[in-house]
């Protein structure tokens, strides 16, 4: 059974900067298509970046620019580098397979003065 374990969030000024990781563990293939999600207080959760059938990755256009999806397969994580943070960017920032229901606990990211 697959295991999804965030961490990094914390609290960061506006023009900071935050890595966040995404330990997978368990029964895996690929962390290949894994992405990052976002949900802020009283807001549909949205995909923040992910990568690509073809090997490229995709962001939303809000990040775009700014964050930065990366993977290390030999330990099965998965990262989101985040700079230039926004207040708008504070939320629960969550990883996932596309079209995996199940979702953990995620972690915060708040983006404040």
């Amino acid at each position: 059974q697959v295991q999804l374990v965030e961490s990094g969030g914390g609290l960061v000024q506006p023009g900071g900067s935050l890595r966040l990781s995404c330990v997978a563990s368990g029964t895996i293939f690929s962390i290949n298509a894994m992405g990052w999600y976002r949900q802020a207080p009283g807001k549909e959760r949205e995909l923040v970046a992910g990568f690509t059938s073809g090997g490229s990755t995709n962001y939303a256009d809000s990040v775009k620019g700014r964050f930065t999806i990366s993977r290390d397969n030999a330990k099965n994580t998965v990262y989101l580098q985040m700079n230039s943070l926004k207040p708008e960017d504070t939320a629960v920032y969550y990883c996932n397979f596309p079209g995996r229901k199940v979702w953990g606990q995620g972690t915060l990211v708040t983006v404040s003065s």
